[in-house]
């Protein structure tokens, strides 16, 4: 690419340059912007006073604790041994992004727009290849020592070369940063980089430089880091709880994009390695809030005295993101997954109705797609436009991308679907996987053998079906359940047979589609590319997709992609809804005007109310 002289680093960051001196530059756009966006279209105008979704006039007090329900890179849901959560080593506590602040942050009412924070303002040249950041004055870490530009390239650099996995592989198309001064960062990207790099640039932590000057950036560690966000580390019993302590003179309270968020003065997890258990905290008021994944629960088990008086209350929140993929993925770096026909006769084999039906109580519905739920999910036949895009990769993928994509078959929700075992059995015998004394071999002669790795007890009753209809196929399967830790460390070097994945994109997918899909992802340890999926195809659309110019074609580009990894039969797809099951104890408020379209905005939006907290304490 061109290269980005010092001295033309040095033209972008004066602030008085004009119009022509910008020209004789080669760069074109110097208007300061207050948020940017992946096609570039903004809700928020530069005056807004505070995002729609929040009350503007919410208290601050109180306290708000949950068992965590999403997580980034090395966090864990049931325990916790660092407080480093930007490296692959070790267990790190969920909420530790809520102690750094960023360059801007999101809209959780828009798909992808970013608005100012550390920073006030942005400038984008030379065709969206370098972002000049201007930081705003008084910024300082927790310690009160100053936040500077120096402190954001740090963090920048040092992410992209001893950050996790999943964030250097995102960081690809980041060449290099400057700070020509205190309060300007110069960020530079290759050409044809990603269309969300530069947003996710601007998300990431600001982290102190003179901090890690006194020690390692990727050591696993409970040295409490010095933040630079709304909260900072608190009390904390490493694997049991941690909280998050409000900052009570932080320099972005009152910014336009913070009025009305981060509402608690603390924030506390609490960690529980078993669903059942954590739900009888939940009961004993050992938290206050909780989001229900199992359906068992959500069905049977919300019958306790505090929910009948209503001290505690239950609520569904529409989800209108997209909910993405959640199913079996079967680790095709293994020679005996490596056959396409093996891994759909084990798609027939599983019973989704029935174990809908028996075990979920017919919660969910049947998750195709790693779209599910949006507009980029492929559906009937192509479109003249995905014909179009398709066409060059007639004879490299199926003829089945041509057509309608691979949908699981329904079963007759017996449990047992005696058809679909026989076009199981078929499929094995044509993939060269025969029964030889009852037992299905592999072409190399071995028994077909298929451990499913679990940490969650509470899913071993969705396994056993599903075994024993292997069972039939002559498959020898069985549940091997470890601890969190050791399941994180498997999976981070790929061994497993089969491990559950779940993940979803944003309606703008980008930069992270190469993390879960690209042939670079299956080779590195600690990605998100459980399957082992390489395919030059794949890589390919992966790209048209970062590059798509305008939202339509982004649409068109991943239906393509859809389509054909669906072709390929990589995972056995689980259920979905799209909606979020919470339930509380009744000491809460929240905007009158609902949540975030694309986030459940618990707790960010939501505040304590003492009068309600004093009348559950009278009650009890």
């Amino acid at each position: 690419m061109r290269a980005l002289t010092r001295r033309k680093v040095l033209t972008i960051a004066a602030a008085g340059v004009g119009t022509l001196a910008l020209r004789q530059t080669g760069l074109a756009d110097n208007r300061e912007r207050h948020g940017i966006s992946a096609f570039g279209d903004l809700k928020y105008p530069a005056d807004f006073p505070n995002f729609d979704y929040v009350n503007p006039a919410a208290p601050k007090g109180g306290t708000f604790s949950m068992i965590g329900s999403s997580r980034l890179n090395n966090q864990n849901f049931v325990t916790f041994n660092t407080l480093n959560s930007y490296i692959l080593r070790g267990d790190a506590a969920l909420g530790m992004e809520r102690t750094f602040a960023s360059l801007m942050t999101s809209a959780a009412d828009e798909p992808d727009s970013m608005y100012g924070l550390a920073a006030k303002s942005v400038q984008i040249f030379d065709d969206g290849l370098v972002y000049r950041f201007t930081l705003r004055p008084g910024l300082v870490f927790h310690d009160g020592s100053p936040l500077t530009a120096h402190d954001s390239v740090f963090s920048l650099t040092t992410l992209k070369e001893k950050g996790h996995p999943i964030i250097t592989a995102i960081l690809r198309d980041f060449e290099g940063a400057e700070a020509v001064d205190d309060t300007t960062v110069v960020v530079r990207f290759k050409e044809k980089r990603a269309r969300d790099v530069p947003l996710y640039v601007a998300g990431l932590p600001i982290f102190s430089r003179a901090y890690y000057a006194k020690r390692p950036f990727e050591e696993s560690t409970l040295d409490i880091p010095t933040g630079s966000g709304p909260y900072k580390v608190g009390r904390f019993e490493a694997g049991r709880y941690i909280e998050y302590e409000r900052v009570k003179d932080w320099w972005g309270a009152k910014l336009p994009t913070q009025i009305g968020l981060n509402n608690f003065d603390v924030i506390r997890y609490e960690f529980y390695r078993d669903r059942d258990v954590a739900f009888e905290g939940f009961t004993g008021k050992n938290y206050a809030f909780r989001e229900e994944f199992t359906s068992r629960i959500w069905a049977t088990r919300y019958d306790f005295p505090a929910m009948r008086d209503g001290r505690v209350k239950r609520d569904v929140l529409k989800d209108e993101t997209p909910s993405g993929a959640q199913g079996w993925f079967l680790n095709t770096r293994r020679p005996k997954f490596q056959n396409v026909k093996l891994r759909e006769a084990l798609i027939y084999a599983f019973d989704f109705e029935w174990t809908n039906r028996t075990i979920m109580y017919g919660s969910y519905d049947r998750t195709h797609s790693v779209f599910q739920n949006s507009d980029l999910m492929a559906k009937g036949k192509p479109s003249d436009d995905e014909l179009k895009l398709l066409e060059q990769f007639r004879g490299k993928v199926p003829d089945e991308v041509f057509g309608d994509p691979f949908v699981p078959p329904v079963t007759d929700g017996s449990g047992h679907d005696r058809n679909l075992l026989r076009r199981a059995t078929r499929l094995l015998n044509e993939a060269g996987y025969p029964i030889k004394d009852g037992k299905r071999m592999t072409p190399k002669g071995e028994r077909m053998i298929i451990e499913f790795l679990l940490d969650e007890p509470s899913f071993q009753a969705h396994h056993m079906p599903y075994i024993k209809n292997l069972s039939v196929l002559g498959i020898d399967a069985n549940i091997r359940l470890v601890d969190p830790v050791q399941l994180k460390s498997r999976t981070n070097d790929f061994d497993f047979d089969v491990v559950i994945q779940r993940f979803s994109f944003s309606t703008v997918p980008g930069e992270s589609l190469r993390s879960y899909f690209s042939s670079r992802a299956a080779d590195i340890k600690g990605s998100q590319n459980l399957a082992g999926i390489s395919d030059p195809a794949i890589d390919a659309l992966i790209d048209i997709i970062i590059a798509a110019p305008t939202r339509p074609e982004l649409v068109t580009a991943c239906r393509a992609l859809d389509r054909v990894i669906r072709s390929g039969r990589y995972w056995v797809p689980h259920w979905y809804k799209a909606s979020h099951w919470i339930a509380y104890w009744d000491m809460f408020d929240r905007p009158a005007q609902g949540k975030p379209k694309y986030a459940r905005g618990i707790p960010e939006t939501w505040w304590y109310d003492p009068a309600k907290a004093a009348q559950l304490e009278r009650r009890g």
